[in-house]
């Protein structure tokens, strides 16, 4: 009778499996959806306000471009001056971290303990945990685990600062594009029904990356997009200078 193996395989993840985790994208997809947001929305709001109190195309375009690039620059400075100011903080803690672990090594390891029992572990468990990992590398766990530190969420400022001024730029070229060439006398009307589609298109696409529910993104960045543009259509009606 042949014999059965009854050794079990042990598949090993592969790196695409372990890079599946839609968390890993937190950083420049967050920047990424805000910059491209901002780009279709503030320069299709910008130009329906303009085209509201205006009778010819050029100060539309001039206005639009204008909006454009100073949108881009000034998301991509000040994505990276708020990414960096994070970055300051947390090389702050790590100091600071740093300094304790030289001052006080026993009363650091029995917070790191209390960390480890906190999330389950018992008691005597969670001190072998806890000294086996300062053994270790006592700076690095102390950063993971009691500053809630790491690589997917550490801040990346120029990351954050090309996400934010690129992903801007495409999203405000697709309005520039409608108000390029469209007839001025639709142009508002074609401004708000492409911005509300860009916007859609923008938070489908969001949402998939992010692994979210992709109607719920679209209903919300649709919703808050129909106000901006109806708002700034509503303040070029009121002053209603003529544009010429």
């Amino acid at each position: 009778m042949p014999s059965v193996s009854t050794e079990k395989t042990v598949t090993t993840p592969t790196n695409d499996y372990l890079a599946t985790h839609y968390v890993q994208r937190s950083n420049w997809l967050r920047a990424a959806v805000l910059g491209a947001n901002d780009g279709i929305l503030s320069t299709a709001s910008l130009a329906i306000g303009v085209a509201a109190a205006s009778v010819a195309r050029e100060p539309v375009i001039l206005a639009t471009v204008a909006g454009l690039v100073a949108g881009a620059l000034s998301m991509a400075a000040g994505e990276y001056v708020s990414v960096s100011s994070q970055t300051d903080v947390e090389g702050a803690d790590i100091l600071r971290e740093q300094k304790e672990l030289e001052d006080m090594p026993e009363l650091e390891l029995q917070r790191l303990a209390e960390i480890y029992e906190q999330r389950g572990l018992k008691k005597e468990t969670a001190m072998v945990v806890a000294q086996e990992l300062t053994n270790h590398d006592a700076l690095g766990a102390h950063i993971r685990d009691e500053l809630g530190l790491n690589d997917i969420s550490k801040a990346k400022p120029i990351q954050a600062a090309f996400a934010s001024g690129a992903s801007f730029t495409v999203g405000g070229i697709l309005p520039l594009l409608v108000v390029l060439f469209v007839p001025l006398s639709f142009v508002e009307y074609s401004l708000y029904g492409f911005g509300i589609f860009f916007l859609s298109v923008l938070g489908a696409l969001a949402a998939k990356a992010g692994g979210s529910s992709i109607a719920k993104a679209v209903v919300r960045i649709t919703f808050w997009g129909t106000v901006a543009m109806g708002l700034t259509a509503t303040v070029g009606y009121l002053f209603g200078v003529s544009l010429a």
